[in-house]
């Protein structure tokens, strides 16, 4: 069944609970210089996208999307791109609108369900390939099912896809990163959230009111007052229902694997759907005890990161 239960992860004895697990590989990790070509795409809307290219000269890629607030050179983003890049393929890294270090041109951002994003890339360079991997990390795991599951035709160049540390049900996820101890997670979301909705409102004051930002306490108050009204939503909640990926999973059409650790502080219980499991044929879904949130740290230092050894594991394995 694709229900992975004997998984392999065992993580450094000194990093004991989600919290280090996530923490410790976020502050402590670099970002690896790699030989990135930077390339930039204009939206249908007439919008940016700032992509970043590894080139081998292969026909295979791997298009890797990063988490809520991330960029396209997180180090965990350049270590996935290290390692397949290292193996043969092509990657490319991209960065949601207004995640470049440059705001964006229109009156929103970008969003858990914007699939429509991550068509425009893979349209772009679809052209020069025979072969398309889809890997995605937390909110660009969400986005990346969503895309592979809704009720639309996509390229059979697309083979295979692995998501990580995916918050599968984003109200409880939500709701999870805003209680108890969590919340040292949603305030240093919010924290930059609020300063793009305040750089935004400069540019287009007659469409973000900011007269409340201050108030915003959680990241649920700050998707009701803005993420969802932003991308045409009614509320926050409309806006987790119609996109959260949990909902598409029956939808998905190749080999999908969705690893996420149950000690994992982000993700609510919902994100681990251990009998659904047992019933989709494609999707593949690994839950370790451990490894946090983006983390699964090798026990040694020089060893790849176990995320990057099992995305690769997956993708390149021929049954």
């Amino acid at each position: 069944m694709p229900l992975i239960k004997n998984t392999s992860y065992s993580g450094p004895a000194i990093l004991f609970n989600g919290h280090l697990q996530t923490i410790i590989p976020g502050l402590f990790r670099k970002s690896l210089l790699l030989p990135f070509e930077r390339q930039r795409i204009t939206t249908e809307d007439g919008d940016f996208l700032d992509l970043d290219l590894l080139k081998n000269d292969t026909d295979k890629i791997v298009i890797i999307t990063h988490g809520l607030e991330g960029d396209s050179r997180r180090p965990y983003m350049s270590g996935m791109a290290k390692h397949f890049f290292q193996h043969g393929y092509d990657v490319l890294t991209w960065n949601f609108r207004g995640c470049s270090g440059e705001l964006n041109n229109k009156p929103f951002f970008y969003h858990s369900g914007a699939t429509y994003d991550l068509d425009e890339v893979i349209k772009y360079i679809e052209k020069d390939y025979q072969e398309i991997y889809l890997i995605g990390f937390s909110l660009g795991g969400n986005l990346t099912l969503k895309y592979l599951g809704e009720p639309v035709e996509r390229l059979k160049k697309i083979k295979k896809a692995v998501t990580i540390s995916v918050p599968l049900h984003l109200k409880s996820s939500c709701i999870k990163i805003s209680t108890g101890e969590n919340i040292i997670y949603s305030n240093r979301f919010l924290k930059t959230l609020k300063q793009k909705v305040r750089l935004k409102s400069q540019v287009f004051p007659e469409s973000i009111d900011i007269s409340n930002l201050d108030s915003i306490r959680t990241l649920h108050e700050f998707d009701d007052k803005y993420t969802g009204p932003m991308h045409g939503f009614n509320d926050a909640n409309h806006y987790y229902d119609k996109c959260s990926s949990l909902y598409f999973l029956e939808g998905i059409q190749i080999p999908t694997l969705i690893l996420n650790a149950q000690n994992d502080p982000f993700l609510s219980s919902k994100c681990f759907p251990f009998e659904l499991g047992h019933s989709l044929d494609q999707i593949f879904m690994e839950f370790p005890e451990i490894g946090g949130h983006v983390g699964f740290s090798p026990r040694k230092r020089k060893e790849i990161y176990w995320s990057e050894k099992r995305a690769f594991e997956f993708i390149n394995s021929h049954d």
